[in-house]
């Protein structure tokens, strides 16, 4: 006998998203009135959530190698591969020409940029919330190269001590898949001056942002940290820019990526130190 109602693993997916959906919209709604979070509050929020793992949804907002999104596929694999191509076309394109030789990666999670990138480095400093993250990365890295991993934990409320934990200058500044996660668009800010005072004159950041369309949906969420974490902040494309500019980097490009198999409204900032 064949029947055309749902599988019973299809009807739980389809009541999960329902559910995250309707979630969403009373998020939003309340944001809408005037009952947003406070920055301090959701910094709070972010701080308790990635600090310890917590299974496997953690694993994979963190981009562990075993998390279940990326099993049975080479998707934890392609991540790097494709960021290093990425960031190859917008160094050309900034004529950026000098050795990798001190990179950053600000929110480095479970290694799968970093092990991409840190053969191409002198030194690997990988930035990070979670000192169980950091462990992994530096696993991960240590797994393809001898490139010296140096680890910086950091908590959410003051990122600036990352500043004193790294020293020197680096010659490149990456960022992937950590400004849709961070409190508020405010809170941005700190971090790009971050970027601008670690670059070294002549240097390149590449920092992946999520981009508001001008959809309701699509405007930063100030609420509700662990609910909805990657849709917390997103920046006008042209916001961005300009916020960038006046924390000390110059923009040379912008690559818009609508939809990926991670999610959507991707945009990635190619920005130069004078």
């Amino acid at each position: 006998m064949f029947s055309l109602a749902p599988s019973t693993s299809t009807a739980t997916r389809q009541a999960k998203r329902l559910a995250r959906r309707a979630e969403e919209l009373v998020q939003r709604t309340l944001t809408g009135v005037g009952a947003r979070q406070s920055e301090s509050r959701i910094s709070t929020d972010a701080q308790a959530y990635w600090r310890e793992p917590a299974g496997d949804r953690w694993l994979a907002n963190s981009h562990w190698r075993d998390a279940s999104v990326f099993r049975d596929n080479d998707l934890w694999s392609r991540i790097g591969r494709e960021h290093v191509e990425l960031f190859e076309r917008g160094a050309r394109m900034a004529g950026f020409t000098r050795p990798w030789d001190r990179i950053v990666d600000w929110g480095c999670g479970g290694g799968a940029n970093a092990v991409e990138f840190a053969p191409h480095a002198r030194e690997y400093i990988g930035v990070d919330i979670s000192p169980a993250t950091l462990r992994e990365c530096e696993r991960e890295v240590a797994a393809v190269c001898d490139t010296p991993f140096t680890p910086v934990s950091i908590d959410v409320e003051a990122p600036e001590a990352a500043l004193a934990q790294v020293g020197e200058p680096c010659d490149v500044f990456l960022s992937f898949y950590v400004f849709e996660l961070i409190p508020t668009p405010e809170y941005g800010e700190r971090l790009l001056r971050i970027a601008s005072r670690l670059l070294a004159p002549g240097g390149l950041a590449l920092i992946q942002i999520k981009y508001d369309t001008g959809s309701w949906w699509t405007r930063p969420r100030r609420r509700g940290y662990r609910s909805g974490l990657a849709e917390m902040t997103t920046y006008p494309i042209a916001e961005f820019w300009e916020l960038a500019t006046r924390c000390g980097l110059t923009p040379a490009a912008v690559q818009l990526v609508p939809r990926n198999e991670l999610d959507k409204h991707y945009a990635y900032f190619f920005l130069t130190k004078a």
